[in-house]
């Protein structure tokens, strides 16, 4: 039998896909600007830390939440996974600072490590985009008290976000030396 709609599904699902849409297009669009705009007058170097930063609180949100809701504590575990989306929030607010205002940086490694640096990057931006429908949904399934469909989605999203948020890290480890 096909489930009809929500009236709240019927704004919040298109939103979602939307943004899931609008999101990774932007950023691709900004990797790729001919020039730039440094509005703020932001160092290069100030928002690779910030975003380090960000990702690596964000894992351990991720991991207390995992950590919370497997101890059936709810109310912690909603809240600290709301800190979590807000902390990739203001990333990806930061992330696309940074390509308006900044030039890309190149990694200079060679050898294994280039690779292993590559196959990080890669996995990691791939998974980016990946992740932004995947926790906009899980969210929302949260939020709305639909528990069922919460848990489903959240089985594949804890994984890849923890995913992204931990290469988000290496990637700025590996990119030190260049900034």
């Amino acid at each position: 039998m096909r489930r009809t709609l929500s009236r709240q599904d019927k704004v919040a699902v298109p939103v979602i896909i939307g943004l899931s849409i609008l999101v990774p297009l932007l950023v691709l669009v900004l990797m790729f600007l001919p020039e730039r705009f440094n509005f703020f007058g932001i160092q290069s170097g100030s928002f690779p830390l910030f975003h380090a930063v960000l990702n690596g609180s964000t894992a351990v949100l991720l991991m207390m939440g995992y950590f919370f809701i497997s101890i059936r504590e709810y109310k912690l575990h909603r809240n600290v996974m709301i800190v979590a989306f807000f902390l990739s929030a203001i990333f990806l607010v930061s992330y696309v600072l940074s390509k308006i205002s900044n030039d890309p940086v190149p990694y200079g490694g060679d050898g294994f490590l280039r690779i292993l640096y590559f196959f990080i990057l890669i996995s990691h931006i791939a998974l980016s985009a990946i992740i932004v429908p995947l926790v906009l949904f899980t969210m929302y399934r949260g939020l709305t008290g639909e528990y069922k469909k919460h848990a489903r989605i959240a089985r594949w999203t804890f994984p890849i976000w923890f995913y992204v948020a931990v290469t988000g890290v290496l990637v700025y480890i590996f990119m030190l030396p260049y900034y």
